[in-house]
């Protein structure tokens, strides 16, 4: 027997037995962190308002925070905010979210590096985008032939993403302006 046949694995109506904050990845419990930090908590509200301030003319398309995504019976994660388009689920989302951004911590690093990262690609998430909050930066990678490439470091620049004639203009300095401050004060 080898160890992955050791190992034992669940779906999402285990899943949606479990308390506490936890993801589902390929059948393996993932534990979420304790409440993240202010930064974290504040970098995420701040993208919340840029996507959905920078979305024009996108009726059909929406952002949202913490929100599960059940992506089969095996694998449901919690990304830290989404832009869906045509949505039609209400436990959970769906469809494949146009833009995914993770806020990385120390904790969530490896997950959202890797794990997340081969799951968004092969899911076929347009942009995904990891912020990081100590660093007051962003890296985001765009979906291009079924492999993500590095499309830009965002730390004072604008940047549009675009999907199916619809558009959202971010302007990054904007978004981590008020940590900067922060940090000066501190």
């Amino acid at each position: 027997m080898s160890s992955l046949e050791a190992l034992e694995f669940y779906t999402y109506d285990d899943y949606r037995q479990w308390e506490g904050d936890w993801e589902l990845i390929y059948g393996i419990p993932q534990a979420m962190g304790p409440s993240p930090l202010i930064d974290h908590q504040f970098l995420t509200a701040q993208m919340i308002v840029a996507l959905d301030e920078g979305m024009q003319d996108c009726p059909e398309c929406m952002v949202l925070a913490e929100q599960d995504w059940k992506i089969d019976d095996e694998t449901v994660v919690r990304p830290d905010v989404v832009l869906v388009c045509e949505e039609e689920g209400e436990a959970y989302l769906t469809r494949t979210p146009r833009i995914v951004v993770e806020v990385v911590s120390p904790s969530s690093a490896r997950r959202d590096e890797r794990i997340k990262f081969e799951l968004y690609e092969r899911e076929g998430v347009p942009y995904y985008l990891l912020l990081y909050p100590e660093d007051r930066k962003g890296r985001l990678f765009q979906l291009e032939e079924g492999k993500y490439r590095k499309a830009a470091d965002l730390f004072d620049v604008r940047y549009r993403f675009e999907w199916n004639g619809c558009s959202a203009e971010v302007d990054f300095a904007k978004v981590f302006r008020r940590l900067r401050e922060r940090r000066r004060k501190a």
